[in-house]
């Protein structure tokens, strides 16, 4: 049986004002591939080729050593546009307006109908926070039909080509969005990126089929549809 404040409202399953406010504040930051969409199957795959292509022409290899160069640098700073730009002088506009060219972007898109009605649970402010270009992530998100969902997209250049995991991305969002980190909730497919997010004091969601655990993540999903069965916990 349901007790009864002295208002006559039931006291049980109704959150407090004070929890009602808390959660109102947060603010969601949403990777784009691999995370609100699946890329794995169709457009990673072209990314990859055309990354070493691009390399090849660029700094006159043959596809192996394009190939070596390309994980290298992403393995080293998270992007391969980042060892480009340290190592070889490239123009950061140019390689993404090369390497991220879809004809048939919306045959290659894969999402679950769910995460709009997934987002449209979470309360408070949402972001999406990505390493990819602008072009591509607002195509991405209109084909999806999750844009609106969004208050506003950081793509790479509006992170001064700063890329996770590196920090100074991060801070940037930080500082033009004026957000507390502790209020902030990142939900992310790559753990190097969760890690940088909570040692600034971040939330964090990883979404990943595996079994590994880590330290630096609160919760692990193996769908973002599941996400809001988890607020408890963030």
């Amino acid at each position: 049986m349901r007790r009864k404040n002295r208002g006559g409202r039931s006291s049980l399953l109704t959150p407090s004002s004070s929890q009602t406010a808390a959660r109102a504040e947060r603010v969601w930051l949403f990777d784009l591939d691999n995370t609100l969409h699946d890329a794995s199957p169709h457009i990673f795959p072209h990314i990859n080729r055309s990354m070493r292509e691009y390399i090849e022409r660029h700094l006159g290899v043959d596809a192996q050593e394009a190939t070596r160069i390309r994980l290298d640098y992403w393995s080293r700073y998270g992007a391969t546009l980042t060892g480009l730009m340290r190592h070889h002088g490239t123009d950061p506009e140019h390689f993404l307006r090369e390497t991220h060219r879809f004809p048939e972007l919306e045959r290659m898109v894969v999402f679950e109908r769910g995460v709009r009605a997934m987002l449209r649970r979470l309360p408070g402010r949402k972001i999406v926070f990505s390493n990819a270009p602008r072009h591509y992530a607002e195509a991405v998100l209109r084909l999806t039909g999750i844009r609106r969902e969004f208050d506003a997209v950081y793509p790479i250049e509006k992170l001064r080509f700063r890329p996770k995991p590196a920090l100074a991305g991060f801070l940037r969002l930080l500082r033009r969005e004026r957000l507390d980190p502790r209020r902030c909730v990142m939900v992310e497919d790559s753990l190097a990126n969760l890690v940088t997010a909570r040692r600034l004091g971040m939330r964090t969601v990883w979404v990943s089929a595996g079994l590994r655990r880590s330290p630096y993540v609160d919760v692990r999903l193996a769908r973002i549809t599941h996400l809001p069965g988890f607020l408890g916990r963030l």
